[in-house]
Order: structure tokens, then C-alpha cells, then sequence
């Protein structure tokens, strides 16, 4: 099952991860010139310099494939969050249950009550899977998945509502390639460095034989259906693009009318599942990658209907299983979090249950998180930088050397039009009609899926509403939606080490200034750039220009594949070419921007606060932010699907670009951290 639709087109900083205020966690505000590993030459290692002393104080909990600023942040936010969730819990009989307060208070009941999740073992899903072992042809098997969309469970394949590439002020939907257990389909296709990724494939055949024996398959045939279930996902994989191939835009839309998908994919029927989804005057939508649908509908006809059921079984299985019982839940966990990412336990109990509430019901718990936890004169300080960070940019737009006037020209009014987005909606999501029970764990799962799947279908077809958030107020990241051509900045990462009202200019352009300035830079990355002012998929680039561009940005794809993360294996910087270009033109404009503040301000740029001129606190609060360590076998994934570069590669490369980073530490030519004459990369 898939509870949450995977977007075409996300271009965001950091990690999707919850966070704000009231923590138990000590977060870092300042800088602590004590945790400086001073045996680290800072003009060959910023980040070393900066944080290896943290990183061997502070081992990865055993819950966490990661720890780091984003990670504190996300554990102040489970704290903040769980104290509402739980106080509301204790206070039913006093609530109204149509409230936001009572759904928060009885979803929350209903994780926690783990002797009645266990004994309702796998009984919740139950008729699925009856049903799955009833097919008997092609065509149940496609309206079995049409009704497992129609509920918010889909299988197979993702799909939902977004804008329209290429006429931006309507939502459309879009089919989406899917249904691989694995990462991606290197996974399936190669055998990896020193037989890594054969290793991981014999562990999710065990996985999966073992799911399905904790559901009543007897083991002869649930080792026959695992391996049944690998050759499925392998034709799959064989039909998927690689995640580099998704980061093109032209890769996520290929808009074509209900009949010719009919045409082309007959035995699925799109026709029929339109209906299903409430969306029969639908004239068309996105089939974004043809091949892999192709590939579906050839499946239909051809592989058996046994191989089919191995397939929906346990996908229907491992996508419940987290809100299964015990044995269910720890399976998920030994393969998806200890396997994939080495995690060396699973999240307690009430970590997960909340974890769940945010997946489903996120928008609810940030309006109850904002109410208790963000202060409004944040809000007001962070929109001071942003304007800052925006005319700094425009600045830096039209000093360019190597753009036409042409297109400097359409460049300028896609900055004209940006629209930020800080801290929280101006209006809520409404939840009404959505029945929460305090003792129906699976069942609330459910509901909001079917609740959030129907909320979804019924924007399509319609004008975007350019007020709705894509991110809730108590995630620690921030966004650039090309679509919308619009900034978010959540209330969660307005806090240190990114964000602090008290502190100096130079921690703040050093932290927040520089997201800001990354998100807006991701405007004019390789797949911002694009899209227009309007956010419609266009062309308003010169040939010229477009030639010089891409010559800049294969320097940064060089340097990325140059750093080696772990055991040989290199950053992919093609996949992380747009978050790379965005760090490289956001810490410049935040610098420029921190400039500009100065001589506003008159202030002395060589005043010192413990030793350190304001140019260096700045760059030292940037290598903070990107304070992280991963496990290896998280590290290991995240090479191969995600499209940010490990944080160590992210705290050096932009500074090494920058001279106002040699200045201020006095470094030197052939120093690590500095690159110049060819090695420099100029972009924006």
C-alpha cells in the first residue's frame, strides 16, 4: 500500500523530518569554539573543523539512521508534538469529537493500545487479502487495484493531483511509477559494489517469505511466492527509470487524453479507473513515464495470475504492517529500517504511533503545534531576511556576465514573482466528515487515507489554490515548487542552529539566510530553470545561454563525482546537480545579502565575538547546519536515491567555490578547501 502519493516534481533543503521548540534536546544556539577540532586544518576540512568533535560526542541513536541539526530539531518536534497529542488522548470524554483536538487525542489512543493491535493481529486486513486469494483473471486483478486507489491504499503504481506543467494555474493528475520494495531498480538489475546490492535482494526474498508466513502462508510456499514476487518487481524495475532520469522534467509529464491511454494501455483500463476515483469528466492527465505502464498492461495479459497474487499479497501486507501486530511490525522494521538503513532498533511504541498521526494528519497537528509553540515576531524577523535574501539575488541577476540581455530579461520577472511562504497557512486544511476512533488503530489509518485520497482527487480539475501548503508548519525542511514558482519555509526550521531572532547577522545569513537563498536558487537550477515566472513548463532560455549554463554546471557535476562518501563509492553529481547548485548560489546571495546588512547597519565586518570575525561565524554556522552523521548502510541508499549530496560534501564544496571563504580563514592556493582557476565553479 502506499498511503502517501508520490509527487512528480519535490525540489526541498534537507530531509522531510518534523521539528520545533519545547524540546528535551539540547539544540545548538551560537558557536562553541570549544568543540573545535583545531588537529583539522580549517582551509582543508570546514566541516571536519567545525563538527568532528560533535559527531564523536554524539553517537546515531539506535532508532536513528542519521543524526545531526535536522535530526535534534525532528526530536525537539516529536517532544512538542507528543505533548499534544497525549494531553488531548487524556482529555476524550471532555472533547468534541468532530474537533481537531479529539481525532489528534484518539488516533493517538488507538496506536497506543498495543494489546488490542496485537490481538487483532492481521485480521484488519483481512477481506484484502481474502480477496487477493480469490483471483481467478486479469480483469479482477485490475479492479482490485482500481478499488485499492480508490481507498488511499494504491498498489502498483502512484497517483494523484498537481499542477499542471505545463498550465500551471490547474491541477491535473498524474499516473506515477512505483510498486518496487526496493530502493530503485539498480537494486534489481546489478549486482553492486562487492555484491552489495545481491546481498540486499536475498534479504527482501527472506523478508518477504517471512511476512508472508506471519499472515498463515506455510513456508515451502511462501519462500515459492518471494521468489515470485522479485521476478514481478524485477520486470518493473526493468521498465523504471533511474532516480537521475526522474530529476528531468520532461520525465515526470507526458499529458495525454483518457482515449489514447485507453489506446495504449488496454488491459488496465483507465477509462474504468477514472471512474473509480470520482473522476469520469476528466479529459485527460499526466501518464508521466508510458514505458513503465506499458510494461504494466503487457503484465496484465501475460504473467500468471499466481505470480499477481504473490505480488498484492505482500504488498498489501508490508504496507500494513507497521500499524499490524508485533511479529508484523518488527519484520517491517528488521528489513526496511535495519537492513536498508541500518537502524539498530526500532522507534518506541509512541514515537511511531506519532509518526503515523504526521503522515495522515499532519496539517491538523500543525495547527495545533503553531497555536502552542511558534511565536509570531519569528515569523515577522524571518520575512525581513527573505526580502533581503530576494533583492540581494536580483542583484546578483543582473550582474551576471554570461546571460543575454534576452534572457536576464525573463530571469527578472521569474524573480518578480516569487512568492514566500513562512511559517504556517493562513488558513486550515478542514477535517470535518473524517470519524476517528480511539480504539481502532488500522481503521483510523485507513479512513484518513480514504479521507486524504478523496481530498486529493477533488482538487483535480480545478485551479490550484495558491493559499494551501505542501508542508506541515512542524517539519524541519523548507521547498521551492517550480509549479508555483513559491518558497516555503516552515515554522520548524525558524529556530538555531538555522534561525535566531537574538543572535548576530552572521549566524543567521550563515543559517536561514542561506536555505532561503537555496530555495530560491532552485528557480534556476537545472530543472527550475525550467519553468517560467508563471510556473509553467517553458523554454525562455536563449540556445546560447542554455550552452554556457549547462558548461557551469557540469564543473559541479565533476566536483560532486569526485568526493568519495564511503567504501569507493563516489557522489552521483548528476542526481545531485539541482540541490548543488542551489547550496552553491544560496550561500552567495545570503553572503551578499549579509553584506548589504553591514553597511546598513554600519557595522565593523572585522569585529570579532569570541575570536571570530563576523565572515567567519558566518561560514562556521553554515558548516553547523550541515552537521550530520549516517550510518553506513543509510549512506549507502541515500548515494543511490537522494538527490542531496551527504551533508559533510554539502558543509565544504560551496565554500571552497567561494574566495570570501579564503579571505576570511587567510587560506591558500592549494589548500583543499579552496578552489581556483578552472576548479572554480561560478554559476549564479
Amino acid at each position: 500500500m502506499n498511503y502517501r502519493l508520490l509527487k512528480p516534481l519535490a525540489l526541498a533543503v534537507g530531509i522531510a523530518c518534523a521539528g520545533l521548540a519545547m524540546a528535551k534536546v539540547e539544540l545548538t544556539r551560537g558557536i562553541d569554539t570549544k568543540q573545535f577540532d583545531t588537529k583539522v586544518k580549517i582551509c582543508d576540512d570546514l566541516f571536519g573543523y567545525v563538527n568532528a568533535n560533535w559527531l564523536k560526542a554524539n553517537a546515531i541513536p539506535g532508532d536513528r539512521s542519521t543524526w545531526g541539526s535536522f535530526e535534534q530539531l525532528d526530536e525537539a518536534s516529536i517532544a512538542a508534538t507528543h505533548d499534544i497529542a497525549q494531553a488531548n488522548a487524556g482529555n476524550l470524554a471532555k472533547l468534541d469529537s468532530k474537533s481537531i483536538e479529539y481525532k489528534i487525542g484518539a488516533f493517538y489512543q488507538s496506536g497506543m493500545d498495543e494489546a488490542a493491535v496485537n490481538k487483532a493481529g492481521v485480521t484488519p486486513i483481512g477481506d484484502w487479502l481474502k480477496r487477493i486469494d480469490g483471483l481467478h483473471t486479469p480483469e479482477e486483478i485490475v479492479t482490485l487495484l482500481h478499488d485499492s486507489h480508490s481507498q488511499g491504499m494504491g498498489l502498483l503504481f502512484n497517483f494523484g493531483g498537481e499542477a499542471d506543467f505545463k498550465n500551471s494555474s490547474m491541477v491535473i493528475a498524474y499516473a506515477f511509477q512505483g510498486g518496487l520494495g526496493l530502493p530503485e531498480r539498480a537494486y534489481y538489475l546489478e549486482d553492486g559494489k562487492d555484491g552489495s546490492y545481491k546481498k540486499i535482494r536475498d534479504a527482501y526474498v527472506a523478508y518477504v517469505a517471512q511476512v508472508l508466513e506471519l499472515t498463515g502462508v506455510d513456508k515451502a510456499a511462501a519462500a515459492k511466492q518471494a521468489q515470485a514476487v522479485l521476478a514481478f518487481e524485477k520486470r518493473l524495475a526493468t521498465a523504471s527509470l533511474a532516480p537521475v532520469e526522474l530529476r528531468t522534467p520532461e520525465n515526470q509529464y507526458n499529458f495525454i487524453s483518457l482515449e489514447t491511454a485507453q489506446k495504449q494501455n488496454p488491459h488496465f483500463g483507465w477509462n474504468k479507473f477514472f471512474a473509480s476515483q470520482n473522476l469520469s469528466d476528466s479529459k485527460g492527465f499526466s501518464l508521466s513515464q508510458p514505458k513503465f505502464f506499458a510494461e504494466v498492461d503487457s503484465m496484465l495479459e501475460k504473467v500468471p495470475v499466481a505470480d499477481w497474487q504473490a505480488y498484492l499479497r505482500f504488498h498489501m501486507i508490508d504496507g500494513a504492517a507497521p500499524y499490524l501486530n508485533d511479529a508484523l511490525a518488527q519484520a517491517h522494521y528488521g528489513f526496511h529500517g535495519k537492513t536498508l538503513r541500518g537502524q539498530q532498533e526500532n522507534k518506541p511504541r509512541w514515537k511511531r504511533v506519532m509518526e503515523t498521526i504526521d503522515d495522515t494528519m499532519s496539517m491538523a497537528l500543525g495547527q495545533l503545534y503553531v497555536a502552542k509553540n511558534f511565536p509570531p515576531e519569528a515569523k515577522q524577523r524571518a520575512q525581513e531576511l527573505v526580502d533581503n535574501l530576494r533583492f540581494a539575488t536580483k542583484a546578483r541577476l543582473e550582474k551576471l556576465d554570461w546571460m543575454s540581455a534576452e534572457t536576464k530579461k525573463k530571469a527578472l520577472e521569474k524573480w518578480a514573482a516569487f512568492t514566500p511562504k513562512i511559517g504556517y497557512p493562513d488558513e486550515w486544511r478542514k477535517w470535518d466528515g473524517l470519524s476517528i476512533k480511539p480504539d481502532s488503530y488500522f481503521g483510523n489509518v485507513a479512513a484518513t487515507a480514504k479521507f486524504n485520497h478523496d481530498w486529493d482527487m477533488s482538487k483535480i480539475n480545478k485551479p490550484v489554490d495558491r493559499k494551501e501548503w505542501g508542508m506541515p508548519p512542524q517539519m524541519v525542511n523548507a521547498s521551492y515548487n517550480p509549479l508555483q514558482n513559491e518558497i516555503t519555509f516552515p515554522a520548524a526550521i525558524l529556530q538555531p542552529p538555522f534561525f535566531d531572532p537574538k543572535a548576530d547577522d552572521a549566524l543567521n545569513y550563515g543559517g536561514i539566510g542561506a536555505v532561503i537563498g537555496h530555495e530560491i536558487l532552485h528557480g534556476y537550477d537545472d530543472e527550475g530553470s525550467k519553468f517560467d515566472a508563471k510556473g509553467n513548463l517553458s523554454d525562455w532560455w536563449t540556445k546560447e545561454d542554455r550552452e554556457k549554463f549547462e558548461a557551469r554546471t557540469d564543473k559541479l557535476v565533476k566536483q560532486f563525482d569526485d568526493y568519495v562518501a564511503i567504501d569507493g563509492l563516489h557522489v552521483k553529481g548528476k542526481l545531485t546537480l539541482g540541490e548543488n547548485i542551489a547550496d552553491l548560489g544560496g550561500l552567495n546571495v545570503s553572503y551578499d545579502a549579509f553584506k548589504l546588512a553591514q553597511a546598513r547597519n554600519n557595522q565593523n565586518p572585522k569585529e570579532k565575538i569570541d575570536g571570530l570575525t563576523p565572515d567567519q561565524r558566518l561560514f562556521i554556522n553554515f558548516a553547523q547546519v550541515w552537521r550530520r552523521a549516517f550510518r553506513d548502510a543509510e549512506l549507502k541508499r541515500r548515494l543511490n536515491i537522494d538527490p542531496h549530496a551527504p551533508a559533510q560534501f554539502r558543509a565544504i564544496a560551496t565554500p571552497s567555490n567561494m574566495p570570501a571563504f579564503a579571505e576570511a580563514f587567510e587560506c591558500k592556493s592549494g589548500d583543499r578547501m579552496v578552489r581556483d582557476g578552472d576548479k572554480q565553479v561560478k554559476i549564479w
